[in-house]
């Protein structure tokens, strides 16, 4: 008997045993699966990351931005501006060709377009938009103190007609604060170089661009307070001498019209008071200088803008760009309600004007003063068409918020396809010669 139980002892054990065996052989092709399936996942995961975080990708021409331009105008720009400056938007991951390479004030920078004032008002997304693969970057108009500007609604879109008409009256955090977040910003990332490099601070603080990038350029855009004198320059001259340190270009903003005490703009004797002390004033600064521009309206006429280019000629002034927004209204707009809305009006409609100064500022100033083209640029074609007429750079601010982030490589792209070879610094004044 013991025999008999030792062999069933026996068998029970080979068939366990086999069922063991079974089992493994039976898993292996589980954990094989398992395996694939998770690497597939995190190929695709991947590649999925790659896609909505290129600034190219349809996804933000054709869904993000779409659904954005469903939201009241002014939420959805402060969404891009909140999003943008908590990291949760895509780059352009692709070099800019050596074709688009621009030589401004002798600081070179990668590419000629350039985002302008307005997008940023209080300095919280500057890396982010230079991400977006801007060469320059304008943030403000800044006010010495800060404001809430004007009543809501004051932000319209005609999206129809590719542009937007904005009162916003320059709300803005005012100096300090935006201030302090330019020279944080800064003072941090050249202690991050200080750090990779092994240079100190203070040398790479007197090379290094105030963009603190070695090929792009930071501009600051400083106005008047609405409290202020219209005939008053101080609050571009205190502008001047707190925040031009921190300043690749400094533009003083002569031309707003969604405030009335910008006289400026307007009048000629204020105008020359104004470039006359601002000019003072940065001339007397010790250790570095910034370069001043002058932000001029598309409404102004032959004599006026004359007569403004005599002055920057005169008292030395580096820069003009050409234009802000217009209160002229096309006549198709001007049926529809948002084109009876009071405010400035950008976009598409706002270009043919834009255009007009720049080529008439490079006439008058003799292609001496650099001159950065503003107003209704949505193409490669109309960027090269500011660029023959004149322009050293380029800015652009509604086409992308109506395109996409997108927006900035594209215009790129179709620049070096235009260009066929020649260098857009060859082109500039192209109309004129």
């Amino acid at each position: 008997m013991f025999r008999i139980a030792a062999r069933a002892g026996r068998a029970h054990a080979k068939r366990s045993a086999g069922s063991r065996a079974f089992g493994s052989k039976a898993q292996a092709p589980s954990t094989a699966r398992n395996v694939a399936w998770t690497a597939g996942w995190l190929v695709v995961g991947g590649l999925g990351y790659l896609y909505a975080t290129d600034s190219s990708a349809g996804i933000h021409r054709y869904i993000t931005t779409p659904l954005m331009r469903l939201l009241d105008a002014e939420k959805a720009h402060d969404l891009a501006i909140f999003s943008l400056k908590h990291g949760l938007h895509p780059v352009d991951r692709k070099a800019d060709d050596a074709l688009l390479e621009v030589t401004l004030w002798g600081k070179r920078i990668s590419n000629p377009i350039g985002m302008a004032a307005g997008f940023d008002k209080n300095a919280e997304a500057i890396d982010a938009l230079f991400a977006l693969g801007f060469g320059s970057v304008e943030v403000g108009s800044i006010t010495p103190v800060a404001q809430a500007g004007n009543p809501a609604p004051r932000l319209f879109r005609a999206d129809e007609h590719g542009t937007t008409i904005n009162r916003m009256g320059l709300n803005n955090d005012g100096m300090q604060v935006c201030g302090d977040r330019i020279r944080t910003r800064f003072w941090r990332l050249l202690a991050a170089q200080s750090q990779r490099k092994g240079e100190t601070v203070a040398s790479l603080a007197a090379n290094v661009n105030r963009s603190a990038h070695g090929d792009r350029l930071l501009g600051i855009n400083l106005s008047k307070n609405k409290s202020s004198a219209a005939n008053s320059y101080a609050d571009y001259v205190s502008g001047l001498e707190k925040l031009g340190p921190y300043a690749d270009y400094f533009v003083i903003n002569v031309s707003c019209p969604n405030v009335k005490n910008i006289a400026a703009s307007s009048d000629v004797a204020v105008l020359e008071n104004t470039v006359q002390a601002v000019m003072r004033a940065r001339n007397a600064m010790a250790d570095y200088r910034p370069p001043v521009v002058l932000k001029i309206g598309p409404d102004n006429d032959a004599d006026q803008l004359r007569l403004i280019a005599q002055l920057a000629l005169d008292y030395g002034v580096d820069g003009i760009i050409a234009t802000n927004t217009t209160r002229s209204r096309p006549a198709a707009l001007a049926a529809t309600r948002v084109g009876r809305e009071e405010g400035g009006l950008s976009g598409p409609p706002l270009r043919d004007l834009a255009l007009a100064t720049t080529r008439e500022m490079y006439r008058l100033t003799r292609g001496r003063i650099p001159i950065i083209g503003c107003g209704g640029i949505s193409t490669a074609e109309d960027a090269l068409a500011f660029a023959r007429a004149g322009a050293s750079c380029v800015q652009i601010y509604s086409s992308m918020t109506l395109d996409g982030p997108g927006k900035v490589r594209e215009i790129k792209d179709g620049l070096v396809d235009l260009l066929k070879g020649r260098k857009w610094a060859d082109v500039v004044g192209e109309d004129a010669k």
